[in-house]
């Protein structure tokens, strides 16, 4: 007779907002993501820094959605010697308060592009547009319970995960308000609106998914959700996700999406629906206002050059009569010159 599956549990404490022990992984990632929607003045962003200790690098990205339209987004890869903080290039994650008050600051340059689009061939945009001084000063309030964290056996020893085919082994997220500020190439803009934050850790390959929609979103300090549908591997596909709403998190058993493309395969709207643990559906549509292409690219063992494009999209959400804002990431991998989410239909 077989032995029966180990059973798991997730695990998630305090102490998971501060940095891991990156073992020996070559590729180990530990990311801190945020962004940030102002309803009123319709801009906002998202900021992330992505310690890679065991590479020498981190990988820090500010993208500022401005309110005509223009994006002032930077990307670098400074130098790191180990993974005792979250800071570098000029950025600087503080954890407050656990679970409940983190701030956001970053003070450096951004390429201001008045046609983000360029962004699909960096070198074209970095040529073609001015860098100018940016800095972010961000307050985060966690509004809603947390949501994930690391899947652990259940005598609470670690899974062991393949780093070839790892993007994480851990990650929470967590619906926020945010208050602070934004200056572009001195223009300063103060914010006050709502977002969502997550963290994540473990081993990394952007090229380790085939495909994902991911869309989180708020429609003010008590409601908000995520959803998420990705390729699995196989032809089939796998969702998940949550909704926040009388101040706990009501999770995403089943998620759709169609979406609607320009001639340059990026996404220019969508339309979704959600079901619940609780019973509940939901249906949501998305109008992108402001969109940047980016990409990662690998090559392997074996010298095959691999690309992943990642769209981010500035969104204006309706469900019902509520209007609410955040972002529509959509990840592709590049099969024959096409992203294959889109291939695939979605």
């Amino acid at each position: 007779m077989a032995a029966a599956a180990d059973k798991t549990k997730i695990r998630l404490l305090p102490e998971d907002e501060f940095t891991h022990d990156p073992g020996t992984a070559q590729n180990y990632n530990e990311s801190m993501y945020f962004n940030a929607f102002d309803p009123n003045k319709k801009t906002g962003g998202w900021f992330r820094i992505g310690n890679r200790p065991n590479e020498g690098y981190a990988e820090r990205s500010v993208c500022i959605y401005l309110p005509d339209g223009r994006i002032a987004f930077s990307f670098g890869r400074p130098s790191i010697t180990d993974n005792s903080k979250m800071e570098a290039g000029g950025f600087k994650v503080e954890v407050l308060e656990p679970f409940k008050r983190l701030r956001v600051t970053y003070d450096g340059d951004a390429l201001l592009l008045d046609e983000p689009s360029q962004m699909a061939d960096p070198k074209t945009a970095y040529k073609n547009n001015p860098q100018v001084p940016c800095k972010v000063s961000l307050d985060y309030e966690g509004v809603s319970p947390m949501y994930g964290g690391e899947p652990v056996n259940e005598d609470g020893s670690s899974i062991e995960v393949d780093p070839e085919k790892s993007f994480a082994k851990a990650h929470y997220e967590q619906h926020c308000a945010a208050s602070g500020y934004i200056e572009v190439d001195g223009e300063h803009i103060a914010l006050e609106g709502f977002g969502l934050r997550d963290k994540s850790w473990g081993p990394r390959f952007w090229q380790a998914i085939e495909w994902y929609r991911w869309c989180p979103m708020n429609f003010g300090r008590d409601f908000g959700m995520m959803f998420t549908i990705r390729g699995d591997g196989k032809g089939g596909t796998s969702s998940g996700g949550m909704v926040f709403k009388d101040g706990k998190y009501d999770l995403v058993t089943d998620c759709s999406i169609e979406s609607d493309w320009d001639d340059k395969d990026y996404q220019t709207a969508l339309r979704a629906s959600l079901k619940t643990e609780s019973g509940e559906t939901y249906d949501v549509t998305g109008k992108v206002l402001s969109l940047i292409p980016l990409r990662n690219r690998r090559k392997t063992p074996e010298g095959e050059e691999l690309q992943t494009r990642i769209t981010e999209g500035m969104t204006e959400y309706r469900c019902g009569d509520l209007v609410g804002y955040g972002l529509s990431e959509y990840l592709d991998q590049i099969v024959d010159g096409k992203p294959n989410g889109r291939a695939a239909g979605y």
